[in-house]
């Protein structure tokens, strides 16, 4: 089932997720429901706060970036691959130099900005079967999952752009809080004036 996607502004966004046990309910409906909602908004990772659950969970499917002329081929090929789901993850380790990347979020949407990270993470997390993983991920594929990973920590990628930029979007953001906006897919809006 495709689910409508929080916007800016709501307090969901902001919360840091609980973790889940097995006995969560209706977990694997979850995911997959969550699956589809991303899918549906041309997404490449989508976090349980962005569908008003304050939780632990998040998934990534960056094979869009496999036919991206702009990576070589290893990194294409690894992408077009990589599609996980992430259950009570924790971020070990982030190392490397910092590189801008253009983000955007489907909560947020029309924005991008570049946001800074570094560019390798060590993360620990559960698989949709409760299996343990520890992944050590750089480029692309880690910059995905630490955006989603900001996510379940209740920090949203404007969080991490400068004051100038953040006063420059400031009425696009307030717009979409309001559903100002006209998304290509279902959104819920905190302050929408009915």
């Amino acid at each position: 089932m495709i689910l409508p996607i929080i916007a800016y502004g709501d307090p969901v966004l902001r919360k840091v997720g609980i973790d889940v046990d097995k006995e969560y309910p209706n977990l694997s409906q979850l995911i997959q429901n969550m699956q589809e909602t991303m899918v549906n908004a041309n997404g490449i990772g989508l976090a349980a706060p962005q569908i008003g659950k304050a939780i632990r969970i998040f998934i990534v499917d960056t094979s869009p970036f496999e036919n991206d002329k702009d990576l070589d081929e290893n990194e294409r090929n690894f992408l077009a691959t990589f599609k996980k789901v992430f259950i009570n993850a924790k971020i070990i380790k982030e190392e490397g130099d910092e590189w801008a990347f253009n983000e955007g979020c489907l909560s947020i949407p029309d924005i991008t900005e570049d946001v800074y990270r570094e560019e390798k993470i060590t993360i620990e997390y559960l698989d949709e079967n409760f299996k343990k993983h520890t992944d050590v991920l750089d480029g692309l594929a880690a910059r995905v999952v630490q955006h989603e990973y900001d996510h379940i920590e209740g920090i949203l990628f404007t969080d991490k752009i400068s004051s100038l930029k953040k006063r420059l979007i400031k009425k696009k953001l307030e717009n979409i809080s309001k559903g100002k906006i006209n998304p290509s897919y279902r959104m819920k809006f905190p302050f929408l004036k009915k």
